[in-house]
Protein backbone atom coordinates (compact mmCIF):
# COMPACT_ATOMS: atom_id res chain seq x y z
CA UNK A 1 0.00 0.00 0.00
CA UNK A 2 1.20 3.81 -1.01
CA UNK A 3 1.11 5.79 1.93
CA UNK A 4 -0.67 9.04 1.85
CA UNK A 5 1.36 12.02 0.68
CA UNK A 6 1.11 14.82 2.54
CA UNK A 7 -0.65 18.23 1.40
CA UNK A 8 1.50 20.51 -0.08
CA UNK A 9 -0.13 23.24 -2.07
CA UNK A 10 -3.36 25.35 -1.82
CA UNK A 11 -5.09 22.82 -4.52
CA UNK A 12 -4.79 19.79 -1.96
CA UNK A 13 -5.89 22.21 1.18
CA UNK A 14 -8.71 23.14 -0.91
CA UNK A 15 -9.52 19.27 -2.04
CA UNK A 16 -9.72 18.46 1.21
CA UNK A 17 -11.86 20.72 2.69
CA UNK A 18 -9.16 22.87 5.16
CA UNK A 19 -9.49 26.00 2.84
CA UNK A 20 -12.50 27.16 1.54
CA UNK A 21 -12.65 28.44 -2.53
CA UNK A 22 -13.50 31.37 -1.44
CA UNK A 23 -9.97 31.76 0.48
CA UNK A 24 -8.04 30.15 -2.29
CA UNK A 25 -6.52 33.21 -3.24
CA UNK A 26 -5.60 34.72 0.17
CA UNK A 27 -4.02 31.10 0.95
CA UNK A 28 -1.97 31.52 -2.90
CA UNK A 29 -0.76 34.47 -1.83
CA UNK A 30 0.55 33.00 1.64
CA UNK A 31 1.58 29.99 0.34
CA UNK A 32 3.98 32.45 -2.40
CA UNK A 33 6.07 33.57 0.32
CA UNK A 34 6.08 30.89 2.91
CA UNK A 35 6.41 26.69 3.06
CA UNK A 36 3.28 24.79 3.38
CA UNK A 37 3.09 20.97 4.36
CA UNK A 38 0.41 19.02 6.25
CA UNK A 39 0.80 15.22 6.98
CA UNK A 40 -1.94 12.92 6.84
CA UNK A 41 -1.97 12.22 10.60
CA UNK A 42 -2.39 15.80 11.17
CA UNK A 43 -5.39 16.15 8.29
CA UNK A 44 -6.63 13.41 10.00
CA UNK A 45 -7.02 15.38 13.40
CA UNK A 46 -8.50 18.50 11.75
CA UNK A 47 -12.31 19.22 11.89
CA UNK A 48 -12.38 21.42 9.26
CA UNK A 49 -16.02 22.38 10.50
CA UNK A 50 -14.51 24.25 13.52
CA UNK A 51 -12.97 27.44 12.03
CA UNK A 52 -10.93 27.91 15.53
CA UNK A 53 -9.40 24.03 15.09
CA UNK A 54 -6.54 24.53 16.77
CA UNK A 55 -5.00 21.91 14.42
CA UNK A 56 -5.69 23.43 11.73
CA UNK A 57 -4.63 26.98 13.22
CA UNK A 58 -0.96 25.70 13.65
CA UNK A 59 -0.79 24.17 9.99
CA UNK A 60 -2.73 25.42 7.38
CA UNK A 61 -2.32 29.28 5.87
CA UNK A 62 -3.89 32.10 7.59
CA UNK A 63 -4.39 35.70 5.28
CA UNK A 64 -3.20 37.11 8.56
CA UNK A 65 0.37 35.73 7.72
CA UNK A 66 0.37 38.53 5.15
CA UNK A 67 0.52 41.21 7.61
CA UNK A 68 4.21 41.86 8.93
CA UNK A 69 4.65 44.36 11.93
CA UNK A 70 7.53 46.75 11.78
CA UNK A 71 9.27 44.92 15.11
CA UNK A 72 9.25 41.74 12.84
CA UNK A 73 12.08 40.18 11.88
CA UNK A 74 13.34 37.48 9.05
CA UNK A 75 16.14 36.38 11.92
CA UNK A 76 14.09 37.23 14.98
CA UNK A 77 16.65 35.72 17.72
CA UNK A 78 19.68 36.40 15.87
CA UNK A 79 20.97 33.05 14.79
CA UNK A 80 22.62 34.83 12.03
CA UNK A 81 24.67 36.72 14.28
CA UNK A 82 26.83 33.68 16.00
CA UNK A 83 26.69 32.03 13.00
CA UNK A 84 30.83 31.45 12.21
CA UNK A 85 30.56 28.70 9.32
CA UNK A 86 27.51 27.64 7.62
CA UNK A 87 25.05 25.38 9.52
CA UNK A 88 26.44 26.03 13.07
CA UNK A 89 25.75 28.69 15.84
CA UNK A 90 27.37 29.15 18.54
CA UNK A 91 25.20 31.49 21.00
CA UNK A 92 26.13 29.56 24.34
CA UNK A 93 30.09 28.59 25.38
CA UNK A 94 29.24 24.80 25.73
CA UNK A 95 26.53 24.15 23.00
CA UNK A 96 26.14 24.81 19.74
CA UNK A 97 23.02 24.09 16.80
CA UNK A 98 23.97 22.20 13.47
CA UNK A 99 21.68 23.05 11.72
CA UNK A 100 21.83 19.78 8.95
CA UNK A 101 18.70 20.58 7.13
CA UNK A 102 16.47 23.51 6.38
CA UNK A 103 13.44 21.21 5.51
CA UNK A 104 10.47 19.94 7.82
CA UNK A 105 7.69 17.43 7.17
CA UNK A 106 5.30 20.55 8.12
CA UNK A 107 5.58 23.96 8.36
CA UNK A 108 4.11 25.55 11.36
CA UNK A 109 2.45 29.21 10.04
CA UNK A 110 4.26 30.79 13.45
CA UNK A 111 7.88 29.27 12.80
CA UNK A 112 10.88 31.58 13.76
CA UNK A 113 12.72 30.46 10.87
CA UNK A 114 10.18 30.67 8.35
CA UNK A 115 12.47 32.71 5.98
CA UNK A 116 14.86 29.84 6.23
CA UNK A 117 12.90 26.39 5.73
CA UNK A 118 11.07 24.96 3.39
CA UNK A 119 11.58 23.66 -0.66
CA UNK A 120 12.98 27.54 -1.81
CA UNK A 121 14.67 27.90 1.71
CA UNK A 122 18.27 27.09 2.73
CA UNK A 123 17.90 23.08 2.06
CA UNK A 124 20.50 21.04 3.17
CA UNK A 125 24.29 21.54 3.75
CA UNK A 126 26.68 20.43 1.27
CA UNK A 127 29.25 17.62 2.19
CA UNK A 128 32.13 20.45 1.76
CA UNK A 129 29.20 22.21 4.84
CA UNK A 130 29.14 19.44 6.73
CA UNK A 131 32.38 18.64 7.22
CA UNK A 132 33.09 22.00 8.02
CA UNK A 133 30.54 22.04 10.89
CA UNK A 134 32.13 19.12 12.07
CA UNK A 135 35.65 20.38 11.90
CA UNK A 136 34.43 23.40 13.83
CA UNK A 137 32.83 21.43 16.88
CA UNK A 138 36.14 19.07 16.72
CA UNK A 139 37.97 21.98 17.12
CA UNK A 140 35.97 23.65 20.49
CA UNK A 141 36.59 21.22 23.21
CA UNK A 142 34.05 23.79 24.94
CA UNK A 143 31.23 21.99 23.02
CA UNK A 144 29.56 19.60 25.63
CA UNK A 145 26.13 19.64 23.70
CA UNK A 146 25.21 19.20 19.67
CA UNK A 147 21.74 19.89 19.18
CA UNK A 148 20.72 19.05 15.83
CA UNK A 149 17.73 21.27 14.40
CA UNK A 150 16.84 23.48 11.08
CA UNK A 151 14.28 22.04 9.65
CA UNK A 152 13.41 18.82 11.58
CA UNK A 153 16.48 16.61 11.68
CA UNK A 154 14.49 13.13 11.63
CA UNK A 155 13.60 13.71 8.25
CA UNK A 156 17.00 12.61 7.03
CA UNK A 157 17.23 8.92 6.24
CA UNK A 158 18.80 7.11 9.14
CA UNK A 159 21.57 6.73 6.72
CA UNK A 160 22.36 9.76 7.01
CA UNK A 161 21.86 10.25 10.60
CA UNK A 162 23.88 7.50 11.03
CA UNK A 163 26.78 8.74 9.73
CA UNK A 164 26.49 12.25 11.46
CA UNK A 165 26.32 10.62 14.77
CA UNK A 166 29.39 8.66 13.94
CA UNK A 167 31.13 11.44 13.42
CA UNK A 168 30.22 13.59 16.38
CA UNK A 169 30.99 10.24 18.38
CA UNK A 170 34.94 10.29 17.07
CA UNK A 171 34.85 13.92 19.40
CA UNK A 172 35.65 12.96 22.46
CA UNK A 173 34.49 15.83 24.33
CA UNK A 174 31.24 16.14 22.84
CA UNK A 175 29.01 14.13 25.59
CA UNK A 176 25.76 15.09 24.73
CA UNK A 177 23.60 14.68 21.34
CA UNK A 178 19.95 16.27 21.40
CA UNK A 179 17.60 16.19 18.52
CA UNK A 180 14.21 18.76 18.39
CA UNK A 181 11.37 17.35 16.32
CA UNK A 182 8.05 16.93 15.60
CA UNK A 183 8.12 13.61 13.46
CA UNK A 184 6.68 11.72 16.52
CA UNK A 185 3.46 13.38 16.10
CA UNK A 186 3.43 14.58 12.88
CA UNK A 187 4.42 11.50 10.53
CA UNK A 188 4.78 9.07 13.86
CA UNK A 189 5.15 5.90 11.12
CA UNK A 190 8.73 7.25 10.60
CA UNK A 191 9.88 6.29 13.87
CA UNK A 192 10.92 3.31 13.07
CA UNK A 193 13.62 0.79 14.53
CA UNK A 194 16.10 1.96 11.48
CA UNK A 195 15.79 5.33 12.38
CA UNK A 196 16.27 4.92 16.51
CA UNK A 197 19.29 3.22 15.81
CA UNK A 198 20.85 5.56 13.83
CA UNK A 199 20.29 7.84 16.56
CA UNK A 200 22.20 6.27 18.80
CA UNK A 201 26.52 6.71 19.38
CA UNK A 202 28.71 5.13 21.43
CA UNK A 203 30.17 7.28 24.39
CA UNK A 204 27.08 9.93 23.72
CA UNK A 205 23.83 10.60 25.41
CA UNK A 206 20.86 10.73 23.26
CA UNK A 207 17.98 13.69 23.22
CA UNK A 208 15.06 14.07 22.02
CA UNK A 209 13.20 17.54 22.38
CA UNK A 210 9.62 16.96 21.21
CA UNK A 211 7.63 19.80 20.07
CA UNK A 212 3.96 19.91 20.54
CA UNK A 213 1.48 22.29 20.96
CA UNK A 214 -2.05 20.95 21.35
CA UNK A 215 -2.93 17.32 23.62
CA UNK A 216 -4.86 16.41 20.28
CA UNK A 217 -1.41 15.81 19.10
CA UNK A 218 -1.08 13.14 21.19
CA UNK A 219 -2.80 10.45 19.07
CA UNK A 220 -2.67 6.94 19.72
CA UNK A 221 0.16 6.45 16.70
CA UNK A 222 2.23 9.54 18.29
CA UNK A 223 2.10 7.64 21.84
CA UNK A 224 3.62 4.47 20.15
CA UNK A 225 6.12 6.66 18.48
CA UNK A 226 7.23 8.54 21.47
CA UNK A 227 7.39 4.83 23.58
CA UNK A 228 9.56 3.52 20.97
CA UNK A 229 12.60 6.37 21.55
CA UNK A 230 11.64 6.07 25.10
CA UNK A 231 12.15 2.50 25.12
CA UNK A 232 15.45 2.57 23.71
CA UNK A 233 16.99 4.40 26.33
CA UNK A 234 16.92 7.72 25.20
CA UNK A 235 15.92 10.95 27.07
CA UNK A 236 13.17 12.91 25.55
CA UNK A 237 11.85 16.32 27.02
CA UNK A 238 9.37 19.04 25.17
CA UNK A 239 9.16 21.98 23.58
CA UNK A 240 6.08 23.86 23.23
CA UNK A 241 4.80 27.54 21.67
CA UNK A 242 2.38 29.82 23.71
CA UNK A 243 0.04 30.57 21.05
CA UNK A 244 -3.01 32.70 20.76
CA UNK A 245 -5.96 30.45 19.56
CA UNK A 246 -4.08 26.96 19.96
CA UNK A 247 -3.06 26.88 23.68
CA UNK A 248 -3.51 30.25 25.89
CA UNK A 249 -5.63 29.00 27.94
CA UNK A 250 -4.66 27.59 31.82
CA UNK A 251 -7.01 23.48 31.50
CA UNK A 252 -5.00 23.32 27.63
CA UNK A 253 -1.54 23.95 28.63
CA UNK A 254 -2.34 21.44 31.75
CA UNK A 255 -4.01 18.90 29.43
CA UNK A 256 -0.57 19.23 27.08
CA UNK A 257 1.98 19.18 30.38
CA UNK A 258 0.13 16.18 31.43
CA UNK A 259 0.48 14.50 28.27
CA UNK A 260 4.17 14.82 28.27
CA UNK A 261 4.32 13.39 31.09
CA UNK A 262 2.34 10.88 30.92
CA UNK A 263 4.45 9.76 27.55
CA UNK A 264 7.45 9.90 30.05
CA UNK A 265 8.51 13.07 28.28
CA UNK A 266 9.42 16.13 30.80
CA UNK A 267 8.46 19.28 30.06
CA UNK A 268 11.30 21.75 29.19
CA UNK A 269 10.62 24.68 27.49
CA UNK A 270 7.26 26.96 26.85
CA UNK A 271 8.61 29.37 24.42
CA UNK A 272 6.63 32.92 24.15
CA UNK A 273 6.46 33.21 20.75
CA UNK A 274 9.22 34.86 18.33
CA UNK A 275 8.70 38.03 15.91
CA UNK A 276 8.91 36.05 13.08
CA UNK A 277 7.36 38.01 10.47
CA UNK A 278 3.33 37.49 9.74
CA UNK A 279 2.89 35.95 12.96
CA UNK A 280 1.45 38.80 15.29
CA UNK A 281 -1.92 37.15 15.43
CA UNK A 282 -0.33 34.41 17.28
CA UNK A 283 1.39 36.27 20.03
CA UNK A 284 -0.03 37.10 23.78
CA UNK A 285 1.36 40.01 24.98
CA UNK A 286 4.21 38.87 27.70
CA UNK A 287 2.22 40.28 30.75
CA UNK A 288 -0.98 37.76 29.20
CA UNK A 289 1.71 34.90 29.16
CA UNK A 290 3.47 35.46 32.29
CA UNK A 291 -0.26 35.98 34.19
CA UNK A 292 -1.32 32.38 32.12
CA UNK A 293 2.13 30.51 33.56
CA UNK A 294 1.34 31.87 37.04
CA UNK A 295 -2.20 30.15 36.56
CA UNK A 296 -0.33 26.74 36.32
CA UNK A 297 1.91 26.63 39.12
CA UNK A 298 -0.59 25.13 42.12
CA UNK A 299 -3.00 23.62 39.79
CA UNK A 300 -0.64 21.15 38.49
CA UNK A 301 2.15 18.93 39.79
CA UNK A 302 6.27 20.17 39.57
CA UNK A 303 6.42 17.86 37.06
CA UNK A 304 4.41 19.21 34.56
CA UNK A 305 5.94 22.86 34.62
CA UNK A 306 8.27 24.20 31.77
CA UNK A 307 10.05 27.01 32.04
CA UNK A 308 8.21 29.98 30.49
CA UNK A 309 11.25 31.10 27.90
CA UNK A 310 11.68 34.55 25.53
CA UNK A 311 14.36 34.34 23.21
CA UNK A 312 15.88 38.09 23.55
CA UNK A 313 15.60 39.74 19.84
CA UNK A 314 18.78 40.25 18.12
CA UNK A 315 20.56 37.32 19.42
CA UNK A 316 21.29 37.87 23.12
CA UNK A 317 19.71 34.29 24.54
CA UNK A 318 17.20 32.94 26.41
CA UNK A 319 15.63 34.34 29.46
CA UNK A 320 12.98 32.90 31.58
CA UNK A 321 10.60 35.26 31.41
CA UNK A 322 8.60 34.73 34.66
CA UNK A 323 11.98 35.21 36.21
CA UNK A 324 13.47 38.11 38.23
CA UNK A 325 15.96 39.07 35.35
CA UNK A 326 12.23 40.59 33.36
CA UNK A 327 10.76 43.46 34.71
CA UNK A 328 8.10 45.69 33.97
CA UNK A 329 9.29 49.06 32.51
CA UNK A 330 6.45 50.48 31.63
CA UNK A 331 3.94 50.65 28.31
CA UNK A 332 3.54 47.03 28.26
CA UNK A 333 7.26 47.34 27.99
CA UNK A 334 9.42 44.96 29.77
CA UNK A 335 13.11 45.64 30.63
CA UNK A 336 15.25 42.18 30.34
CA UNK A 337 18.71 41.04 31.56
CA UNK A 338 20.52 38.57 29.33
CA UNK A 339 22.79 36.10 30.65
CA UNK A 340 25.39 38.57 30.23
CA UNK A 341 24.07 40.93 32.91
CA UNK A 342 23.73 43.42 29.73
CA UNK A 343 19.79 44.96 29.54
CA UNK A 344 17.63 44.98 26.68
CA UNK A 345 13.83 45.89 25.80
CA UNK A 346 10.78 43.91 24.83
CA UNK A 347 9.18 44.54 22.48
CA UNK A 348 12.61 45.90 20.92
CA UNK A 349 12.76 49.37 20.98
CA UNK A 350 13.67 49.30 17.17
CA UNK A 351 14.35 46.63 14.40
Amino acid sequence: MTAARSLSTVDDLVAAGLVREDRRAQAAAVAERYAVAVTPPLVALIDADDPDDPIARQFVPDAAELVTLPEERADPIGDLAHSPVEGIVHRYPDRVLLKAVHVCPVYCRFCFRREMVGPEGLGTLTPAELDAAIAYIAGRPEVWEVILTGGDPLVLSPRRLRDMMERLAAIDHVKIVRFHTRVPVVDPARIDAALIDALKASGKTTYVALHANHPREFTEDARAAVARIVDAGMMMISQTVLLKGVNDDADVLTALMRSFVENRIKPYYLHHPDLAPGTSHFRLSLAEGRALVERLRGRVSGLCQPAYILDIPGGHGKVRADSMAVEEAGDGCFRLRDFRGETHFYPPEEN
